[in-house]
Parts: structure tokens; sequence; C-alpha cells
């Protein structure tokens, strides 16, 4: 066994960031192999602090005499896996952050955690009887409660008998009779309530397993057949490449995720789903616990450490084969992970705004790599990137471009120019066309989203005449308005004061636009009093079971119409909603982000995605000041083909990413002459590094300063991706070599 375990421990500072050995003592050397997470005397003062072993070996590194001794294995921490541990030194390496950074992120769950014990009773043979001389007995009442509800259930839960109402004095008697036995375990028996309010998921009352390979199979059309079948035969024959699944809105990609699913665990493997939005969750657990059972598994930031703890322990006992939750489900410890699915791939909500500031998407390719899995990718609306890849050949592409339900088919879309509502004396935010087809839509009983596109808002300034924003002549992107009257360019710097006159057309109509959804609920109220509307923004659903309450209640039918940011139009599925309205559609087409044109195509159409998803037809409405943009023009007609080549010709024009790799710098610091002072040694840097690194700026960051630090930031563009990380390396050398006392830096590849 090995002597020497080399150790990082968890202190997340750059001069830390390397491994230090220590003794393995002959009391841990069974328990100890690298992942484990393990408790150190660290410092001069000896404090014991917890590290994570990431070598093993039987050569002493230093003078043995002066090596310290590992204390400890914690009880309640999961140890990581080797190839977890692996992807953490790849994290560090790509996307520039500290290893126990990398570590703490692939770490399943960080808390120290301690599982009560839960019990599940039964009733004994001799229950009915106990029951029928319960019902005779005076002051039993609860005990026949207790009993009969036992004997109708078959098994009970500690908390389903707390429901009733019964207390452990009621019960303790009879288990002293033998008239119930207890099952216990650690962690509990019952599905947590944001997952439906404590229901369980099937089969699990009874505690039996579910037999996946005799369940009913789902009913796929010819075009999700032939998916299924080419990726089947892919999977078995371990096929590298991922595939891109690119399907309209309603076309059913979710049941070929299950199936393929269902493959990879009749083949001993497991699977890992990633889903963007906690409002998707409660929907998507309904829907998996129907075809898995207990054996499938969710996790996300609303559960408690104690859940979170439970959930990543019973996939790494083998008790589960399916794990469901957004981008920190990737690191759930399965042993034999066999498929990797990311549903809704374009969703930035992947995208980690923490170091290391990593993407699910290209870390669930190395994780794949590194077990012999493969990854599927999912969505009406790909990214630039994926789709890129998959038109390169770098992944297998499959299209289902028709809706699943029989008789459904995709909305008409109708796309309102504000300018002209504007010329016509209405200056309402709802257009003409939008209040007479809300009206008839409320006659027949039906239902309408209102959606508000607010995702990225940042102040751009727009003419409601002509319906041009003020964009840097240098970045082809919006300019942001400030708060001291002046516009600025978040990439190059460029500023220019905020004209009185749109610089366009000369109308004085120019303005920031701002617009919120309480607003937008006043007004409906006004215009149709007495019509029930419900709104879900981060206000309305900030507890921990908002999204779910607003969900059920607008597809329970409580209201008419639901008014929402980008939240409400993810996934969805309301068979009566036959109208989506999109009341301002510009607001993220002018953000000052080089992604405006996709982020606008993807909100738009999978908003559109939710109307007409049964069997009554389907209507949009799309209300904007640039109806000739070409981001609109193609949602309107549904063709993310043409969308996808006139976007690449302005993404190679700029080099910007899929056609080329970007990379954000990032210093921040107390003393703002040393934030300046560093990111322009860094920016000469660059200059030295070769023709194939373009840099852009630096310039203040979009928020200059937070929590009295400065923040400074630069761009730099390559045709190369190993050309950034070798230019990374070096601003760190200088880093620490120059700057390490007085700022922090950080970086962000896209």
């Amino acid at each position: 066994m090995a002597r020497y375990a080399s150790v990082v421990v968890d202190i997340a500072h750059e001069q830390l960031d390397r491994s230090f050995q220590y003794r393995v003592p002959p009391s841990l050397q069974e328990k100890i192999r690298v992942g484990t997470p393990v408790i150190v005397p660290f410092g001069k003062s000896n404090r014991a602090i917890k590290a994570y072993v990431t070598a093993l070996g039987d050569v002493p590194e230093w003078d043995e005499g002066k090596l310290k001794e590992i204390e400890e294995v914690p009880r309640h921490l999961l140890q990581v896996e080797d190839q977890l541990v692996a992807l953490a030194f790849w994290m560090k390496e790509q996307y520039g952050a500290t290893l126990i950074q990398a570590l703490r992120t692939v770490m399943p769950v960080k808390e120290k955690v301690r599982l009560r014990e839960a019990r599940r009773y039964r009733p004994a043979p001799t229950a009915a009887a106990a029951l029928a001389e319960a019902k005779k007995r005076k002051n039993c009442a609860a005990r026949a409660r207790f009993l009969e509800a036992l004997l109708r259930e078959g098994s009970l839960t500690e908390e389903e008998a707390k429901k009733l109402p019964v207390t452990p004095s009621t019960i303790r008697p009879l288990l002293e009779q033998g008239v119930v036995t207890v099952e216990r375990k650690q962690g509990s028996w019952t599905v947590p309530e944001w997952m439906g309010g404590g229901a369980q998921p099937p089969d699990a009352a009874s505690g039996a397993l579910p037999d996946l390979l005799h369940r009913p199979a789902v009913t796929l059309n010819e075009q999700q057949k032939n998916i299924v079948d080419s990726l089947v035969e892919a999977m078995d024959h371990r096929e590298k490449k991922a595939a891109l699944i690119h399907g309209v809105t309603g076309s059913g990609k979710t049941e070929v995720y299950m199936e393929l699913i269902g493959h990879t665990i009749a083949q001993k493997k497991q699977a890992i789903v990633l889903i963007p939005e906690i409002a998707l969750t409660y929907q998507t657990a309904m829907r998996f616990f129907a075809r898995f059972g207990s054996r499938a598994a969710f996790v996300n930031s609303r559960l408690s450490a104690g859940e979170r703890y439970e959930q990543f322990l019973r996939a790494k006992n083998g008790e589960i084969d399916v794990m469901i939750g957004p981008r920190s489900a990737l690191f759930t410890p399965f042993s034999r992970l066999g498929l990797i699915v990311i549903d809704e791939e374009h969703e930035n909500a992947y995208k980690s705004e923490t170091a290391p500031r990593y993407h699910a998407r290209e870390t669930a390719m190395k994780r794949a790599e590194m077990a012999g899995a493969m990854v599927v990718l999912g969505s009406a609306t790909p990214s630039m990137e994926a789709y890129d890849r998959a038109c390169r050949g770098e992944y297998l592409l499959y299209r289902l471009t028709k809706r699943a339900v029989f008789q459904s088919h995709l909305p008409q879309i109708h796309v309102v120019d504000l300018r002209e509502e504007l010329a016509a004396g209405n200056k309402s935010i709802f257009s003409r066309m939008l209040q007479e087809k809300m009206r008839q839509c409320l006659q027949r009983k039906e239902q309408i989203m209102l959606f508000l596109n607010r995702r990225g808002y940042a102040g751009f300034v727009s003419c409601r005449q002509c319906g041009q924003p003020v964009c840097c002549p240098h970045c082809d992107v919006s300019l942001t308005m400030h708060s001291d009257g002046m516009l600025r360019c978040h990439y190059c710097g460029y500023a220019v004061p905020t004209p009185g006159r749109c610089p366009a057309c000369g109308s004085p109509y120019i303005a920031g636009f701002g617009l919120g959804t309480q607003k937008v609920q006043e007004m409906i109220g006004r215009l149709f009093p007495g019509v029930p509307a419900l709104r879900m923004d981060m206000d309305t659903t900030s507890g921990k079971e908002g999204h779910q309450k607003i969900l059920s209640a607008f597809a329970a039918g409580k209201a008419q119409i639901l008014i929402g940011t980008q939240m409400i139009v993810k996934g969805h599925d309301f068979p009566n909603v036959t109208l989506v309205g999109i009341v301002a559609a510009d607001l993220s087409l002018y953000t000052g982000n080089y992604r405006a044109s996709e982020q606008t195509f993807q909100l738009l159409t999978q908003a559109a995605g939710r109307a007409g998803r049964g069997e009554k037809g389907g209507d949009v409405v799309i209300q904007t000041y640039t109806p000739d943009h070409y981001s609109i023009q193609c949602c309107a007609r549904q063709d993310y083909e043409t969308f996808y080549r006139r976007e690449m010709a302005f993404r190679r024009m700029l080099c910007y990413p899929p056609a080329g790799y970007l990379m954000e710098v990032l210093v921040t610091s107390f003393q703002e002459e040393a934030a300046q002072k560093a990111i322009e040694q860094y920016a000469a840097m660059v200059l030295h590094a070769g023709d194939d690194a373009e840099r852009i700026g630096p310039t203040d960051a979009s928020v200059s300063r937070i929590k009295d630090q400065y923040r400074k930031l630069m761009y730099v563009k390559a045709q190369n991706r190993q050309t950034l990380i070798e230019i990374k390396d070096k601003i760190e050398l200088l880093y620490d070599e120059l700057h390490r006392e007085t700022c922090c830096l950080q970086f962000d590849f896209s």
C-alpha cells in the first residue's frame, strides 16, 4: 500500500495552488485513494484543515522526518472518483482557476452533513386482527387509524404516519407486540418537497425497484425511431462522436432521450441528464419517474445539503441509474457512466458564473471521453458552437422536423411593426393585432402567454420612430447607457454622450426602454377587467415551490393569462395555450453582446413554441421596432438554417466564436491604479503573442466597481484556442511575479 499522499488543501488561494505531501498512517491505508477527502495538520500552527488526495506513492519527495501525517478521513464526505479528480485538473488548465476551486466544483457535496435514520412501517400478518381489536376498544382511535392506513397502503413512511396524525407513542407498542415491522435506512424514503410536496415516485411506496426492461415502451414516430436506432447502434459500437438532435419545439426530443437512457440502463450503465432551469425540474421529474421509477434521482440548487448528499450517495452506491439536474449534476459520482444528455443545450445556464467559469457542454465532452460515454445534445435552437461543429462533422447531426403530438402543428407567427403602431396613434404596449387576438382567445376560453423579453437587458438606447439603437462603430454592438449620461462600449471602451435626437433619422423619440412584468399585469387588468392573470418572474418565484405553484395553477386553468420573462418559455407544455404574445422582441437584440442576435432568435423561437402544442391551432404575435432584422424574420419563418448562415457571416467577419475563440481577462483591485497597471501590462504582452492573437481593450468592465473593487478587462481573440491557453499561462506567470499582492485575476473563455 502507498505510504505517502499528495494533497491539495481546501483553501482557494493562488499561493496554495499546489500539492503538499503527507505520510499515510497504517490505520488509514485501506481507506485512502485518489480523490479521498482527508483532514491534515497545516501550517506552522498545525491547524486541522480539509484536503483532497491527488496522488499516492511509495517515495517521499521531501525529508521523511519533516513530513506530517494525515489525521483522519471524514465520515460524511463522498470521495471524489479518480475521473473527477482528473477532470478537475483539466478544468483548472482550460478555464484558468486554482486546483481547489476546480475540485470544489466537481465535489458532489461540499458541506459536512449527517443523515438521520428514516423509517418505513409495514403490517405483520397479525395486523388485521389488531385493527379489529382496536376498533372495539375505547381510546384506540389513533391506533385504529394507523393500522387501517397501513393495511390499505401496504406501507407507511414515518413522515406519512405523522400526517394521519399518529405519534410515535401510538406506534411503539405495535412494534413491541410484533403487529408492525419497521425498515430503516439512512436518508429519506420520500421525494423532496420541491418535486411534488412529498409525493413518492412510482414503485417507491412498495419498496420494489421497477423492471425497466419490461416497462411499456414509448410509441415513437418514424423520425424519432430512426434517430433512436441510429444512436443505439453508435453507442453499441462505442462511437466517440457526440450527437446533436435539432428538433422543432414539441417534436418529442425527451422521448428520444428516455429511449436512449433505457438502452443505457439495459447495458448495465448509468446516465446523466442536464436540464437548464429549476422551473423545468418538476415537469421533467414526473416524466422521468413515470418511466424509470425510483431508479431516477434529481438534484438542484433548492435542495438542502442533506438532500443533495443523499442523492449523490445513492448514485455512488449504485442505487440509481439516472441523475437529472442542472450543470452540477454533471459531476454525479457514477462509476459506470454510459450516457450524458444535455437538453436545451443552447441555454446560458450551462455556463458557470464563478471560477472555474466552465461550460457544461465542453466539460461533459471531456468527462464522456474519460468514461467512454456518449454525449447527446438537443435543442430546437442549437447554439452556434454546437451546430457549427455538427456541420463540420465533429458531431453527429439528427433532425426532428414535425411535432410529436398527432395533428399538432407549428403556430402561425405574425410580426407587428411598432413604428407603424406609433404612427397610427397607438401608444399602448399592446398592438392592435395582439389586443384583437387576445379578445378572441379569451372568448374561446383558451389561454394566453405574454412573454416580456428582458434577457440581458442592459440599458441600451433606441429610437421609437426608426427602431435603430445607438451602436459602437468598432465592435458592432449597442452602446450601454451609464448614470453619467455617457453611452459606452464594454468591449473596446468607445464612449459618446447620450444624444438628444436619433443619429439615424433625427427623431426626438429616442430613449432607454424600460418595462416590467408588474406593469404589464396592471395594463392587462385595465384592458380585460376580471380576467385572472398570473405573473411569473424572480419576485413571484422566490419561494421554494414558487415555480411549481404558479405553473400548477395555470395548468389547472385558474388563470387565462400567464405573464413572465424567459422562465415561462423554457419547455413548458400547456395544451390550452393558443396565443403567445411577445411584447417587446427588441430588448434582447441590443444588449451590447456579440451573441445578442443568437439569443434573440433562440428566445423568440422558444417562446413561439409554447403556442398550439395540443390539437388546437396556435398564433404568435411578435411586436418589434426592427421587423426586418434577420433574427426576427428567421424566427417568423421558423428558419434556423438561414439564421445560422447570416449569423456565421457576421461571426467570421469579426472573428467571434465559433469562427474563432475569445478570452476575457478581468483584473480587480481595491486600488484603481494597481488594476489599471496590471491590465495594461497584460495587454502589452498580447501584442507580442503572435499574429494569431488580437486584443480588444483594455477598458472598464460594464460595472466598473463592485464593493469598492475596481474592475478592468480586455478581450483576446484567436483562431486557435491553444493560443489563448498559452497567453493565459503567460499572464498567470506575470501575475504571480508582480501583481498577486494587490490584484485578483480571472479568465472567461467563449
